[in-house]
């Protein structure tokens, strides 16, 4: 009977021992906590816009040239009125400050009203006269545009950017109307609708305001030059024709434009740090 408590005594003796000299042992410090790296990250995303357009064209010029010879001064005055502007795209972020999409815009009809003064001279004569245009005229746009993002400040990020493409150019109910004091007739004369496609470039700047990690808002402003338009063949109204056209030149536009931005792929936010161990001295 004595053996088995001396057993037990020596067993005890050895636990409180291992267990002791356990308790002195260094505990292993717990791995170190790598952050991510910062944001540098690629994704796609969708965009819409809406807005409207100040346009401008630099000369509306009838092609035959000899109706201008015998013009001693000239003067034109031309606008068009305001129009909207519909545009969808698909993008891509190649990194935090870097992205580029492809967008393409309809711009709805656009009214147009021009007019010219001239004095002229006609075998010695002169006389002076005034021609009325109008028309109508809308666009396709298609751009491969590039931006730089410059920073974020309490959400909101300015943006500058380039892009260059096509524009379709359509003039629509072209009609000129007429009078001098040579003949003091009055003439009419009109164009069907002709469409021409162009080398078309703009300039971008804005600000975008960042909703959540996926939705973004943009106020952005654009320059957009669109090269020229054309009418079809002027027609008078008695169906007499030269066969000449009248040319929209350089056709700009200065845009606002209210968009939205769809982003796919952001980061995953960065896990939480592990909690150290601690041990007790």
């Amino acid at each position: 009977m004595r053996s088995v408590k001396s057993l037990i005594a020596a067993g005890a003796a050895s636990l409180f021992s291992t267990l002791a000299f356990a308790a002195d042992m260094p505990i292993a410090p717990p791995p170190v906590y790598a952050p991510p790296p910062a944001a540098d990250f690629g994704g796609w995303y969708l965009r819409g816009d809406i807005g409207f357009s100040n346009q401008k064209v630099k000369d509306v010029h009838y092609t035959r040239e000899s109706a201008y010879t015998p013009m001693t001064s000239f003067n034109q005055t031309s606008a068009f009125d305001t129009a909207g502007i519909y545009g969808v795209g698909v993008g891509y972020r190649f990194n935090s400050w870097f992205r580029a999409d492809i967008t393409g815009q309809y711009r709805g009809n656009s009214n147009f009203k021009g007019t010219d003064r001239f004095n002229a001279t006609a075998n010695g004569v002169p006389y002076s006269g005034i021609d009325n245009y109008s028309a109508s005229k809308s666009e396709w746009l298609v751009l491969a545009n590039a931006y730089v993002d410059l920073g974020t400040w309490w959400c909101i990020t300015p943006f500058v950017g380039a892009g260059v493409g096509g524009a379709r150019v359509t003039i629509a109910n072209f009609t000129d109307t007429g009078i001098n004091s040579f003949t003091n007739a009055p003439s009419l004369a009109s164009a069907p609708t002709s469409s021409k496609w162009n080398f078309a470039w703009a300039a971008h700047a804005g600000l975008a305001y960042n909703v959540n990690p996926n939705l973004v808002l943009e106020l952005a402003y654009s320059y957009v030059d669109m090269g020229e338009g054309r009418t079809g063949v002027l027609t008078t109204y008695d169906g007499q024709t030269t066969g000449n056209i009248f040319k929209f030149k350089d056709i700009t536009s200065h845009d606002l434009k209210l968009g939205l931005r769809w982003n796919f792929d952001n980061p995953p936010p960065p896990p939480p740090p592990m909690m150290p161990l601690i041990r007790k001295g």
